[in-house]
């Protein structure tokens, strides 16, 4: 299926397991914390590109010692309004200096998606009703910010007045 990565439609390359599915033979794969936790090793000398979703009652602390070795984060939207992913994300691009694939998964929205990209994420998993067309739309509808983020938007408050 489909996801946005960097302002493109592009084809997924990963595939998500459950925690009682076999490894694939070389593909790029994303497991739960649990998982990751509990088979690091066998993953990090598998050499396969390895990514690990997080669900919002997860602490991404758990991963901190680790993210070096992973390629991609998923972070979990449950519920448009449990936000606790922005965090996360701003955490990793920021703190964690984290450069690798940060993915919205979950309940992803439209009207979201600009605050998603400003703290970090570059990679959506959305449904069919959001084209690319009404992506770019959604990141570039919001000409002002109100807040410092991840991105390189300066804050109103920031800026010089006229």
């Amino acid at each position: 299926m489909p996801i946005i990565k960097n302002g493109d439609i592009v084809e997924d390359a990963w595939v998500t397991l459950s925690d009682d599915q076999t490894l694939p033979d070389g593909a790029a794969v994303i497991v739960s914390l649990t998982r990751w936790q509990s088979e690091k090793s066998a993953l990090k000398a598998s050499q396969w590109a390895i990514g690990v979703r997080i669900e919002s009652s997860e602490s991404i602390e758990d991963i901190s010692g680790d993210i070096s070795d992973l390629d991609l984060i998923a972070l979990a939207f449950p519920a448009f309004t449990d936000g606790r992913a922005y965090s996360a994300a701003r955490t990793l691009r920021d703190q964690h200096l984290y450069k690798g694939e940060i993915r919205a998964v979950g309940n992803v929205l439209r009207d979201q998606l600009s605050f998603m990209n400003r703290c970090g994420f570059d990679a959506f998993d959305v449904d069919e009703t959001i084209t690319l067309s009404v992506f770019k739309t959604a990141v570039a509808e919001i000409d002002d910010q109100y807040q410092p983020a991840s991105d390189d938007k300066a804050p109103a408050y920031r800026l010089a007045r006229g």
